[in-house]
């Protein structure tokens, strides 16, 4: 049992601060829908807060609608019993009745922009909270590195680390915790993943999503911290660590720290990255704009809608590897995965020939799938070398991302969390590409939508 848990055991009262907002409709609610419906699921309170007014009845018919795909009896009650309280998250006195509300076993879930996020934990430390409360935060975790110090620093006055849970929902997903099976339980694949034998490793999150009325966060973000420094790095921690001694929490956030701690971009001054945007095009039956012509999107920021980095990790096990982070919107196709190209072999015997392919190990993230792709011999010529693929789809996850997240949440276990100084690592990783990009170092390139990117990086 961690420090986090109350003396009636794991919170059961969920606060939602920011019920009506788009984050709580289309992902909090569905994911505690689905951690209701499964074997995991234990009876909670549920608890909506805003500041517009509402009613209770206005609150669960959102709720009702958000667990429709996923009912099951503890949802009912649930539905039956949640209740809605207007407060303003910035005010101690508001906050001071919100509590009052939950009771003593409590979680506070942020569903809050991160500016209102850092004024209601100020609120928050002008009180005296409930003993095992759960802070969960979601991200991004200030705006740089420094931000982020602030903000860890301001939570540690409020809670032990234990009882701060920084959201990422990738650390939810069953594939990036397979990259902890694969790794670790197969001797056929650990000794194989080190810079003795893997030429390059590439971390790829594209997808034909464009903006989708997102500017007022997107279009001070973009591609790189939207994606790259909020979870893609974490995604690398889990595919570059070493093995941890178990799974618990210290165990496996000390381990994806300490590889963080070992990465830098590949060029120090951040000039080893590109990025672009997207230019008017189609995808499917689609038309779309070009992203300076979306609906609130600021041109003179010059927002990238694609961003690649390489990174090196300054470690026995992966000196002189790059790690190719990409991620990007209104592209041709979807793709994610992270791929282990493998060097060739030391020698080729002679007489052996036909095509020269790299060995790959694909991890798909969106299909959950495993491929190894191999070379043999052929059919018809035994001594000419053919491609082939080995391929397992790999077990979808009893619960969704956030269910996941909610489940550790909700039972006081911070090991699917992002640690403080992680979330700090993030931000200092990705500092000297931002700078680079910021004094124009790196040029913005365009694409049109529904392209595979701009044509030179090809």
């Amino acid at each position: 049992m961690t420090a986090a848990t109350s003396e009636s055991s794991a919170p059961r009262t969920l606060v939602i601060l920011g019920a009506g907002g788009d984050l709580t409709a289309r992902l909090l609610l569905p994911g505690l829908a689905s951690l209701l419906a499964s074997p995991r699921g234990e009876a909670v309170r549920l608890i909506g807060v805003d500041r517009s007014e509402s009613s209770d009845e206005a609150w669960r018919k959102r709720v009702e609608t958000a667990f429709a795909d996923a009912p099951s009896k503890l949802a009912e009650t649930i539905v039956a019993e949640t209740t809605y309280v207007q407060a303003d998250v910035s005010d101690p006195a508001s906050l001071e009745q919100v509590l009052a509300a939950a009771g003593p076993n409590v979680a506070l879930y942020f569903a809050l922009p991160p500016a209102i996020t850092l004024l209601a934990c100020k609120a928050l430390r002008k009180l005296e909270l409930p003993k095992g409360i759960m802070l969960a935060l979601e991200k991004p975790f200030g705006t740089d590195y420094a931000s982020a110090r602030s903000l860890n620093r301001l939570l540690q006055h409020l809670v032990p680390e234990e009882q701060v849970f920084r959201v990422d929902h990738f650390l939810g997903k069953s594939t990036v915790l397979n990259l902890l099976g694969l790794r670790f339980a197969n001797r056929i694949f650990e000794p194989l993943l080190s810079a003795d034998n893997v030429e390059r490793v590439d971390i790829v999150f594209d997808e034909q999503l464009a903006l989708e009325g997102r500017a007022g966060y997107y279009d001070r973000a973009g591609a790189l911290i939207d994606m790259i420094q909020s979870h893609l790095l974490l995604v690398l921690a889990f595919a570059a660590m070493e093995p941890p001694a178990s799974v618990d929490a210290e165990d496996l956030r000390g381990g994806m720290a300490q590889v963080l701690r070992a990465t830098r971009p590949w060029k120090t001054n951040g000039t080893e990255s590109r990025r672009a945007r997207y230019g008017a095009g189609t995808i499917g039956d689609r038309e779309l704009p070009a992203y300076v012509d979306e609906q609130g999107v600021d041109p003179s920021l010059h927002t990238e809608t694609l961003a690649e980095m390489t990174l090196a990790i300054d470690n026995w096990r992966w000196a002189g590897v790059p790690f190719v982070l990409r991620s990007g919107k209104a592209l041709a196709d979807t793709r994610q995965e992270i791929v282990f190209t493998f060097k060739p072999v030391p020698h080729l015997p002679s007489g052996l020939h036909g095509m020269k392919t790299p060995a790959r190990l694909r991890i798909g993230l969106k299909p959950a799938s495993l491929d190894l792709d191999l070379m043999i011999n052929g059919e018809d010529d035994p001594f000419e070398l053919d491609p082939v693929a080995l391929h397992a789809e790999l077990q979808a996850g009893q619960l969704s991302a956030y269910g996941e997240v909610l489940s550790s949440i909700l039972e006081g276990d911070p090991t699917l969390s992002v640690r403080g100084d992680v979330a700090e690592q993030c931000w200092r990783i990705v500092a000297p590409v931002l700078k680079a990009w910021r004094k124009d170092e790196v040029s913005i390139d365009t694409y049109p939508a529904g392209t595979a990117g701009p044509r030179s990086w090809r």
